[in-house]
Parts: structure tokens; C-alpha cells; sequence
């Protein structure tokens, strides 16, 4: 027979902590990086603060913002505030896909074929529609 229900609580109570911790951790540090991204652009454009055109240049360029990966490191590289806040935006949406990568291999360890196959199969949806909008 299996463990006493009394048993398998902690462990599923310590799963649940370290996945709520996961899905925080991954907020808190996309929210940092983004106020990060925002403070060192409007540091190196303090112009910003007081010139609305500078700010509509800001807020309306396509040419200024990066929009692939590759641009967004490059751009984190040169200290540039728009690609640090986009890798922000990066973390945030990567964050549910780290939980669940988490969760396949909690249900690998505790050997639960069961949910371990359809936690694998929800990781690879997941990373297959990243990766295909990666290249757009």
C-alpha cells in the first residue's frame, strides 16, 4: 500500500512553497529589472522628464525599442535602459515556464509517470510557441 496520507502531505506542502516561491522570485526579479531598465534610461535621457516631444520620441520609435533577443542583448550589453526593461518583460513571461519545468521534475522525483508526462507535454507547448515567436 502507499504512504499515509500524513506522509505525502509535507511533500506536497513543499512542492506547493517552492513553486509559489518560483512564480515570486520570478515576478519580484522581472519587476526589478524593469524599474532598472526604466531609471537607467531616463538616466541617460534626462531630457525625458521635461521635454514631452523627447518622451513621445521615446514612447513611439520602433527603432529605439528592442524586439529580438539577440537586440536585447546586445542592448543590455551597452547599458541601454529599453532593452534592460524588455529583459524584464523577458523574465516575466518566462517565469510560468520555469514553474513548470520545476513541476516536471518534482513529479519525476516523487515518480509520477502519470503527471510527469503531462507537465513534459504542456513544457514542450509552452517552449515550441516561444520559440516560434522568437523569430518574428
Amino acid at each position: 500500500m502507499g504512504a499515509p496520507p500524513s506522509r505525502r502531505r509535507p511533500a506536497a506542502g513543499n512542492i506547493e512553497r517552492l513553486i509559489s516561491l518560483t512564480l515570486r522570485t520570478g515576478v519580484l526579479l522581472s519587476v526589478a529589472v524593469m524599474f532598472a531598465g526604466i531609471a537607467v534610461t531616463f538616466a541617460h535621457h534626462p531630457d525625458y522628464f521635461h521635454s514631452r516631444p523627447a518622451l513621445g520620441e521615446l514612447t513611439q520609435s520602433r527603432e529605439i525599442f528592442a524586439n529580438t533577443t539577440g537586440a536585447v542583448a546586445r542592448g543590455v550589453r551597452e547599458m541601454r535602459g529599453q532593452s534592460i526593461a524588455m529583459l524584464g518583460i523577458l523574465l516575466l513571461i518566462a517565469t510560468p515556464v520555469v514553474r513548470v519545468a520545476i513541476s516536471v521534475v518534482l513529479f519525476a522525483v516523487q515518480r509520477d509517470r502519470r503527471y510527469v508526462l503531462i507537465t513534459a507535454v504542456v513544457l514542450a507547448l509552452l517552449l515550441t510557441s516561444l520559440m516560434s515567436g522568437l523569430g518574428e
